[in-house]
């Protein structure tokens, strides 16, 4: 398949049989982005989901499904299929199940909200959004991400050792001045050519 890190969050897959967008928020670069079977929407938040942008990624892909949890909340965000951890969505010939639950817990302070995890062809890709799920299955490609208030780099680094993926690709690095820094961390950590930063933009095969 082909991978494309669009930014933050947001990562475009490419099987071949259907083009998955997950998570186009604030801080991602979707502009001319079209020709998709699905938006998938981990959670509420804005680094997750514009509502302005998923608006002109639906228009710029008629036949494409928006799909997200039941409390995203945002009244101009376009009538979308709720979904629920257990569930599974073909598009094509491409199996996305449904996976995770709850957000990871930023404090206690801090109210939490749903959060999906979406595992494409068994385990091909995996992106647990602003989670560290365990899916229970082998996974090929991993969206990791490396850096946000609900998480440290030691977190993400052993979660990358308990999913063993073929390739960890970081992610959720929008508001990070230094990305590069949690890269070469994680990247050392784990070993064994695990660890592949996507030039953003640039689809990658994977």
């Amino acid at each position: 398949m082909q991978i494309t890190h669009l930014g933050h969050a947001c990562v475009l897959v490419d099987t071949g049989s259907a083009r998955l967008l997950v998570d186009p928020g604030v801080l991602s670069d979707v502009d001319g982005v079209g020709d998709l079977d699905a938006v998938l929407l981990t959670h509420r938040h804005p680094d997750h989901v514009d509502p302005a942008k998923v608006r002109g990624l639906l228009a710029r892909s008629r036949r494409a499904v928006l799909v997200g949890p039941g409390d995203l909340g945002a009244s101009d965000l376009p009538e979308h299929r709720v979904v629920e951890p257990g569930g599974t969505l073909t598009f094509g010939g491409t199996a996305v199940e449904v996976v995770g639950g709850r957000h990871a817990t930023v404090h206690e302070t801090i109210p939490g909200c749903v959060n999906l995890g979406y595992l494409v062809d068994g385990g091909a890709f995996f992106h647990p959004g602003d989670s560290f799920h365990e899916p229970g299955s082998d996974v090929g490609v991993l969206a990791v991400a490396i850096d946000g208030p609900w998480l440290k780099i030691a977190e993400s680094i052993d979660y990358v050792r308990r999913v063993s993926p073929r390739v960890a690709i970081p992610v959720h690095e929008g508001e990070t001045l230094d990305p590069a820094k949690y890269v070469s961390m994680m990247d050392n950590a784990v070993g064994g050519d695990v660890v592949r930063r996507l030039e953003r933009g640039s689809a990658t095969s994977l």
